[in-house]
């Protein structure tokens, strides 16, 4: 039995029904840099191997050959393991690929049959926050939200996200043009904006419009950097908001899941 047959995972093979084939060598040793990318330092063999699942002996191959290919790269100085060159440039190509704005666009439809209400996506243009796109959901909600409509950054849970993960000057002077100069040295909205740096979640309540809540969760590039808002609006009456609520929970998880897909290290907690 040659190499590759060898390293065909049974559940693999021509005649099987779960097709396409892989090398299951490939698969194991590509725990190791998983580990790598999520941990993000440089390893000891043995630590990075029991990270990995496996023993050191068994892990040292695969690290020689992946430094061979420049995937992997090991200090002078103290023997550790670390992403090499290739695998940075890997990294960068696939930034600069992806497209965020597609990507959100593309879980809207989902997102709002599992809120069950209606969702949107925002950016920061010329004037502020701007809707991107908007998805209805099965709770109707009698609001003029519409592509290109600018959000309030102090009274809009999406306004309150770029406020609190944006550049300060960026959200002063925004503020400065929605009538609400000196709102950053307002206590009241310092507290408010700590909250939804704690909680990745923005929420108003009967605030612009009577009757209408929102809630709004950032998405992150693999910079750090907020790349866009996702949001969800409906009526007070049956909308639940606040960190712990479903409609929270379905928001930032598709929000992490959004930003780990642009970069982004994996997040835990609230």
């Amino acid at each position: 039995m040659d190499d590759l047959s060898r390293d065909l995972s049974p559940a693999d093979d021509e005649d099987s029904p779960r097709a396409p084939r892989g090398i299951q060598s490939v698969e194991v040793g590509g725990q190791l840099l998983k580990v790598l990318a999520r941990t993000g330092r440089r390893m000891a063999l043995k630590d990075l191997a029991r990270a990995a699942d496996m023993t050191p002996a068994k892990a040292h191959p695969y690290l020689v050959s992946f430094g061979k290919l420049g995937l992997i790269e090991q200090d002078a100085v103290s023997g550790h393991y670390g992403l090499g060159p290739l695998a940075m440039q890997l990294g960068l190509i696939s930034l600069q690929q992806v497209d965020p704005v597609r990507l959100a666009i593309a879980e809207l439809p989902g997102l709002a049959q599992r809120i069950g209400y209606t969702v949107s996506a925002s950016v920061w243009g010329d004037n502020g926050p701007t809707i991107i796109r908007v998805e209805e959901g099965p709770t109707a909600v009698y609001v003029a939200m519409r592509h290109g409509t600018t959000a309030s950054v102090r009274h809009t849970a999406t306004g309150k996200v770029f406020a609190a993960f944006g550049p300060r000057e960026r959200t002063a002077a925004a503020l400065v043009a929605d009538g609400h100069a000196g709102a950053l040295d307002d206590p009241a909205f310092a507290a408010e904006l700590d909250a939804v740096r704690t909680h990745q979640v923005a929420e108003v309540t009967d605030q612009l419009l009577p009757g209408i809540s929102a809630l709004a969760t950032p998405v992150f590039d693999g910079f750090g950097q907020l790349v866009l808002c996702l949001a969800v609006i409906g009526p007070s009456a049956t909308l639940r908001t606040g960190p712990d609520s479903a409609a929270a929970g379905h928001l930032r998880e598709t929000a992490r899941s959004l930003s780990q897909r642009l970069g982004a290290a994996a997040q835990t907690g609230s």
